[in-house]
């Protein structure tokens, strides 16, 4: 029996072992193919242009920048032209906007980051429950740690309905995506782990609200927008001539929704747009600093800090995503966004070296985010988590599955062998 249980241990410790392989492997990018050389700019966008070809029948924008400037660029659609003036809605590409537009207010002395987000509202207020609510600050609502367990994902409305206002929209979420909780409430300790909340950004959006005394979209067009040169971008009412056709998976035309949590998934901004926005992040060729003056350089470097951790590894700061450590200390940041029924966006930028990547596209669910995964993979030899869960999981499932099969067979055979001895008796 003794030595039955310690196979048993012993064949899950194996299992344990190679699990813990397997992700270390994927997180190298082992079962990747090999990306191209680390100067061949023109190879990668080769590479990304034959992703779109065998997996999207809607329409793409791709921009790659080098030490600041746009090196490749590639437009293509199955319907209307686009190109880089062309706007598309980028789902939750918005919220590392608005945090920009969270920060300008800090930067004044409006708010405080560490305070209860509650000092800043009076239109709406957290639901009582078993978690203290002034735990919630403005700091982990920008990294998603305040303890708030909605899930959301907003799916907008169609055209023939009107969204609800912003208190509404909290108290009671109608457009929900699907297996979100939708209450915006605080379900966990505040601080204790990250957790992605849609609506900490819907709070987000209040508070700017509500500190500034102007609609949303006013005051990001004046205090962000604008002052970056972000001209054509907007949280509503985008300019129809340039706003790009929206597709679906199977490549017919889909509906255009609209959104009440403006800053969490509402931002309509093309590809010339964005690119400002990332060069923002870098001092710029004429002497321009980091932040191009809406933020502080200081600023930005205390969002790009690691405030949020997954299974012990740094995932978000005070705005946007950490994908993986660019070698001096930092990280390659950035934000993704995904919406039905087939929205998908990425903007990733290198701080250290001025290089980035820009895809918006609508007519495939993941193609921005599995193109954009590759790109850090090529930059840093790191694979992104959520690219390891979202696009790679499968393959790790699978891997895992199979491995942890051969060693319980062979587990099971030692047994057998085991019982068989057992049987012969004394010799």
């Amino acid at each position: 029996m003794k030595r039955w249980l310690a196979i048993a241990s012993g064949a899950l410790i194996a299992v344990a072992c190679w699990m813990a392989l397997v992700v270390f492997a994927a997180r190298g990018g082992w079962f990747r193919p090999s990306p191209p050389e680390k100067s061949d700019t023109a190879a990668f966008l080769h590479w990304a242009e034959s992703r779109y070809k065998d997996q999207s029948r809607g329409n793409i924008a791709i921009v790659l920048i080098e030490q600041g400037r746009v090196q490749e660029s590639y437009f293509a659609s199955h319907g209307r032209p686009v190109n880089d003036r062309s706007l598309f809605q980028v789902a939750s590409l918005s919220k590392w906007v608005t945090a920009w537009g969270v920060m300008t207010l800090a930067e004044q002395n409006r708010i405080d980051l560490d305070a209860p987000v509650s000092r800043y509202l009076t239109r709406w207020h957290l639901p009582e429950g078993p978690f203290d609510n002034d735990a919630v600050t403005v700091r982990r609502l920008l990294a998603h740690t305040a303890g708030l367990t909605d899930g959301l994902g907003f799916q907008g409305f169609p055209p023939d309905e009107a969204p609800p206002s912003i208190e509404q929209e909290l108290a009671h979420t109608t457009d929900a995506m699907p297996g979100a909780d939708g209450v915006v409430r605080v379900g966990a300790e505040p601080g204790s782990h990250w957790r992605y909340s849609g609506g900490g950004y819907l709070i987000l959006q209040l508070l700017i609200e509500e500190v500034t005394q102007e609609p949303f979209n006013s005051y990001m067009q004046r205090a962000v927008l604008r002052p970056l040169g972000m001209t054509q971008s907007t949280f509503v009412d985008p300019d129809s001539a340039h706003l790009v056709d929206f597709y679906g998976p199977d490549g017919s035309l889909a509906l255009h929704y609209r959104f009440t949590a403006l800053g969490a998934a509402s931002l309509y901004t093309s590809a010339a747009d964005m690119t400002r926005f990332l060069q923002a992040h870098m001092a710029g060729s004429d002497g321009s600093v980091p932040g191009r003056g809406v933020l502080m350089p200081t600023t930005l470097a205390a969002m790009h800090k690691p405030i949020a951790f997954l299974y012990g590894l740094p995932v978000w700061g005070a705005g946007p995503t950490l994908y993986a450590p660019d070698g001096t200390g930092g990280y390659i940041i950035g934000h993704d966004g995904a919406n039905f029924p087939a929205i998908n966006t990425t903007a990733r930028i290198n701080p250290a070296n001025g290089d980035g990547i820009i895809v918006l596209e609508t007519g495939s669910i993941s193609l921005a985010r599995e193109i954009g995964g590759q790109w850090t993979f090529w930059q840093s030899g790191i694979v992104p988590l959520d690219t390891l869960v979202l696009i790679d999981g499968r393959g790790i499932l699978i891997a895992t599955a199979a491995g942890a099969i051969v060693i319980f067979l062979g587990a099971g055979f030692a047994v057998r062998r085991m019982r068989g001895r057992s049987n012969l008796g004394p010799l």
